[in-house]
C-alpha cells in the first residue's frame, strides 16, 4: 500500500467540522451543557415497577418545567433518574416536594432513591475552568515528555495533534447536540483520550525515529510515509477492537453510559486520523524547515 501525504486536506477537512461548530455556537446551536456544567438538580426515585416515561415527563410539563431529562434506570427497570435544569437553590426544595405530589397520586408505591443532587452555576463554571485546565496542563506535560523522548519538533506535532483531538470531540459535542449533553463524564473522556491518543502518535514516532537514522539525508516526508506504512497494521488493530468494545457500551448501557461512550468514540476516530494523517507530517515539516535553514546558512 502506497502511503503519500495527506496532511493539507486532512487538516482542511477538520478546519471545516470545526467552523461548522463555531457557526452552529454563534447561532445559539452551542453546546448542550448538562447540569453539572450549567447547574440544575437531579433526582432519582423507585416507583415499585415497570412505569411509563411519559407519565414522568409529563408530571415535570404540568409544574411549568422546560428544560428536562427523564432516564430509566435499575436492573427492573423500576427507577427513573431527573435531572432538571436552571433550578434556582431556593427552589429546589420547592419544586422536590410538588414533583414527587404529582409521582405518587400516579405512582403510590415510589420511593427516593439516594440524596437529591443540586449544582449550582458556579460549582459548573469551576468544573469547566478545571476542565481547560488539565488538558492545558496535559499538552504541557506531553510536550516535555516527548520533548525528552525524542526531539522538539516532536513534542510540538504530537501536541498539536493533542489539541486536534479535544477540539474535534468538542466540535462534534456541538454538532451531536441532540443526541448527547455534556456533562462530568465527558472530562473523563477527554483525559482518556489524550492518554490513548498520545500513545498511538508516540508508538508511530518510535518508528519515525528508527528510520530516520537509517536514513539520515532522507528527506523527512518519505521517512514519515514508510513509518506510517509499517505501524498500519497495529494502528487498525488497536483501533478497531477498542472501537468494537465502546461502541458497544454505547449501544447497551444507559443515558450516563453514553455520555461517556460517544465522545471517547469520536476522540478514538480522531486520534487515529491526527496520529496517522497529521502529527508525523507537522514533525516533517518543521524538520525540513530546520534542514532548510541550516543549508542557507551554511
Amino acid at each position: 500500500m502506497m502511503i503519500k501525504n495527506r496532511s493539507k486536506i486532512c487538516l482542511m477537512v477538520s478546519a471545516a467540522i470545526m467552523a461548522v461548530a463555531i457557526v452552529m455556537s454563534l447561532l445559539g446551536a452551542g453546546i448542550n451543557l448538562g447540569i453539572d456544567f450549567a447547574g440544575g438538580l437531579a433526582m432519582q426515585y423507585n416507583l415499585g415497577g415497570t412505569f411509563d416515561e411519559n407519565d414522568v415527563a409529563n408530571a415535570l410539563k404540568d409544574m411549568g418545567v422546560k428544560e428536562f431529562t427523564v432516564t430509566t434506570q435499575g436492573a427492573g427497570k423500576d427507577e427513573v433518574t431527573i435531572r432538571i435544569k436552571s433550578v434556582g437553590q431556593d427552589d429546589v426544595q420547592a419544586v422536590q416536594d410538588d414533583f414527587e405530589q404529582r409521582l405518587q397520586a400516579t405512582y403510590p408505591a415510589v420511593t427516593r432513591v439516594g440524596d437529591v443532587n443540586y449544582v449550582g452555576p458556579v460549582a459548573g463554571a469551576t468544573l469547566l475552568k478545571n476542565a481547560f485546565f488539565s488538558v492545558l496542563i496535559a499538552s504541557a506535560l506531553m510536550l516535555v515528555y516527548i520533548a525528552f523522548r525524542f526531539d522538539f519538533n516532536s513534542g510540538v506535532a504530537a501536541v498539536c495533534g493533542l489539541l486536534h483531538d479535544v477540539l474535534m470531540m468538542l466540535a462534534f459535542m456541538v454538532i451531536l447536540r441532540n443526541v448527547v449533553q455534556m456533562n462530568s463524564s465527558f472530562i473523563a473522556a477527554m483525559l482518556t483520550i489524550v492518554g490513548y491518543s498520545i500513545n498511538n502518535t508516540i508508538v508511530i514516532f518510535d518508528r519515525i525515529r528508527e528510520n530516520a537514522r537509517k536514513t539520515p539525508t532522507e528527506d523527512r516526508v518519505e521517512v514519515v510515509n514508510r513509518s506510517i506504512k509499517e505501524c498500519l497494521g497495529r494502528t487498525i488493530n488497536t483501533t478497531l477492537t477498542t472501537l468494537i468494545t465502546i461502541t458497544a457500551l454505547y449501544i447497551l448501557g444507559v443515558n450516563a453510559i453514553k455520555e461517556f461512550a460517544l465522545p471517547i468514540i469520536v476522540g478514538i476516530l480522531a486520534g487515529a486520523y491526527s496520529a496517522n494523517m497529521i502529527n508525523g507530517y507537522i514533525w516533517a515539516a518543521l524538520e525540513n524547515a530546520k534542514r532548510n535553514k541550516k543549508a542557507k546558512e551554511a
